[in-house]
């Protein structure tokens, strides 16, 4: 029997040392945008997560203090696109809180006003099927109602509060 770790668990009583365990959990990165009165509005999120085959849901996590958020939630259709490599300055920029968001992006947009990011390694045509109350957060439940992929385009990747690319890892050749 191998001896026990002795990790020293501390508990999560301030944001700033819980956001950096948080921060220790990679995940994807997403937009979230749509055409509210013939204006773009969007916005980034890294807590993406797919939720259910039948039906389709995916989910993500909208903070209380967002400002966007609010007119996201009106529209008919989200579009959301998976973000790649090649996004890390587009994904800057829809997180910023000042200035034009789309400023020199390459968007694409559904008859139903949803926005799609050109060059996304997927994308997901999507309506609000909920929002359950989590803490300073909403879980938003969206519900996938077209999509597409790119298989040739890496995605981008979220992690210590940095944007990564993935790396695979090289498996050891056999001889």
């Amino acid at each position: 029997m191998s001896a026990a770790l002795q990790i020293e668990l501390a508990q999560p009583v301030d944001t700033s040392g819980l956001r950096r365990v948080f921060g220790a959990f990679p995940s994807g990165v997403v937009s979230v945008c749509t055409l509210v009165d013939g204006e773009p509005v969007g916005m980034v999120f890294s807590s993406f997560t797919s939720v259910s085959l039948d039906p389709p849901l995916v989910s993500v996590c909208a903070a209380h203090s967002s400002e966007t958020w609010p007119t996201l939630r009106r529209a008919t259709r989200l579009g959301v696109s998976v973000l790649g490599v090649s996004h890390a300055d587009a994904a800057r920029k829809l997180s910023s809180r000042q200035g034009d968001r789309f400023a020199d992006l390459e968007i694409e947009s559904s008859e139903d006003g949803a926005l799609f990011l050109s060059g996304a390694p997927a994308w997901l045509d999507c309506t609000v099927e909920t929002e359950l109350h989590g803490g300073d957060h909403d879980v938003v439940l969206l519900r996938v109602e077209r999509m597409a992929t790119s298989s040739d385009t890496e995605p981008l990747v979220f992690h210590g509060s940095r944007f990564h690319r993935l790396d695979a890892l090289v498996s050891p050749t056999r001889g």
